[in-house]
């Protein structure tokens, strides 16, 4: 129990969730058990501590298992934000997990320059379509390893999937929705020369991996 007393970080979920601090019901919680379809607070032996979660739930206008699922996050995603973002018609939404401070890379490669397509690159395993998978279409070229994703009716593209980064997503910082960006670093990558550059580079290939 003494990492749960811990302090640390609000957890991406609880900033959604509009707690403002890191709510104290979390940090003595006894973890739900698995939910169920039935599931509920009165099946868990939370002694002192029902009341509290309880109110908890009440505040935030939670379900059980939401309540549930905000305990998870808060550990799993420690220290990152809840970024949404999307298209310009709105076709295409999305959820990310990210840092608050973001790493941009500013890429000159033929396509990138053409574009301006300035990203952040996630692992895949915390980027999710919320919707609009129909209205996506790819464009490739040369290698055909990069995945240039925008919508089929505004054109715009929101996120990507690098050749850089093939088991990562590529997102379009000014396709973020206003208010979990803290701060923005730029770095130049040289993609007209990408087979150096990315030799030199000692730190892209890891940032779409866990």
């Amino acid at each position: 129990m003494e990492m749960l007393r811990r302090p640390r970080q609000l957890s991406p979920l609880a900033q959604e969730a509009g707690a403002g601090e890191p709510p104290p019901e979390l940090a003595l919680l006894p973890p739900p058990q698995p939910a169920t379809p039935t599931s509920s607070v009165a099946t868990l032996d939370l002694g002192d501590q029902r009341e509290r979660w309880e109110t908890f739930q009440k505040r935030q206008r939670l379900t059980f298992e939401g309540a549930a699922k905000l305990l998870l996050d808060t550990f799993e995603y420690q220290g990152l934000v809840k970024h949404t973002g999307g298209c310009h018609c709105g076709a295409v939404r999305f959820e990310v997990w990210a840092s608050a401070d973001l790493h941009i890379f500013d890429c000159n490669c033929s396509v990138c320059k053409k574009k301006q397509n300035r990203h952040f690159i996630v692992p895949a395993s915390r980027f999710k379509l919320l919707k609009g998978a129909e209205s996506i279409t790819t464009y490739t070229f040369n290698t055909h390893k990069a995945q240039h994703t925008f919508c089929k009716r505004c054109g715009v593209q929101s996120f990507y999937t690098p050749r850089s980064n093939p088991g990562g997503f590529g997102i379009a910082p000014h396709c973020l929705d206003e208010g979990t960006v803290r701060s923005v670093v730029i770095e130049e990558f040289n993609g007209s020369d990408w087979e150096k550059a990315m030799k030199e580079h000692k730190t892209i290939k890891n940032m779409s991996k866990e």
